[in-house]
């Protein structure tokens, strides 16, 4: 069974970094795409950013330049490293995988979801 775990989250300031980290097991190969969907309090799940297995990369227009995705196959780990943290970044963070490797901004386009980790970013 496919699972993905995330740690990271946490309480930070406006302007500080947080790094996330999404540990997939139970994949038999490194061909995956890895996405990273945040909900903030009383709204919508939304899509944050999309890596490929070739690391190509996607990412919603409010993190661009702020966030950046990395993978290390050999572990079978994602990292959302996230600079320049704002309050409008407060959410439960989800990582979630797609064995077809795509990179659809669409939760539907997911196999599998970690639990998620809160990040909460004061002002």
């Amino acid at each position: 069974q496919v699972q993905a775990v995330e740690s990271g989250g946490g309480l930070a300031q406006a302007g500080a970094s947080l790094r996330l980290s999404c540990v997939v097991s139970g994949v038999t190969t490194s061909t995956y795409s890895v996405a990273w969907f945040r909900q903030p309090p009383g709204k919508e799940r939304e899509f944050v950013a999309v890596i490929s297995s070739n690391d190509y990369t996607y990412y919603m227009d409010s993190v661009k330049g702020r966030f950046a995705l990395s993978r290390d196959n050999a572990k079978n780990t994602v990292f959302l490293q996230m600079n320049n943290l704002k309050p409008e970044d407060t959410g439960v963070y989800t990582c979630a995988g797609d064995l077809r490797d795509g990179l659809s901004w669409y939760p539907t386009a997911y196999d599998f979801w970690g639990q998620g980790t809160q990040v909460t970013v004061s002002s």
